[in-house]
């Protein structure tokens, strides 16, 4: 949980070559209103570039977006993250994901899923209350 007046960093990453952004660029801005500092990569990352943003910016939270059906490599990026020890990172998702694969991201390290329709107050207050500050 956070302390003091540091501010939350967080990562938002398109993974893989989903052109859709208008949905993480909602909740850039959001997370971003809501008193967190957030950095945006923009659309068609791989996993590696949002590993090392991730490490280069010493990230609390990384937040990944998917609306064409490539949410699996959710499970990739929380991989890699852990092998490079970042694992204390929470990991969260959005976007269009079917009901049945939740459980299994969850399984792998994906801390929460936001689906259409979430709440940006919803995701900034489950962050809020679930980042561990390195």
């Amino acid at each position: 949980m956070q302390t003091g007046k540091e501010k939350i960093k967080v990562l938002i990453a398109k993974v893989g070559l989903d052109g859709h952004e208008r949905g993480a660029r909602v909740v850039a801005f959001g997370l971003r209103d809501e008193g967190m500092e957030v950095i945006y990569t923009g659309i068609r990352q791989s996993i590696e570039a949002v590993v090392k943003t991730a490490i280069d910016e010493d990230v609390d939270v990384v937040g990944l977006s998917s609306l064409a059906g490539v949410h699996e490599l959710f499970v990739d990026v929380a991989e890699q993250l852990k092998e490079k020890g970042m694992g204390d990172v929470l990991i969260i998702g959005g976007g269009i994901i079917p009901d049945e694969d939740i459980p299994y991201l969850k399984q792998r390290g994906i801390s929460a899923i936001f689906t259409p329709g979430s709440r940006i107050k919803d995701m900034a207050d489950y962050i809020k209350g679930n980042i561990r500050k390195r």
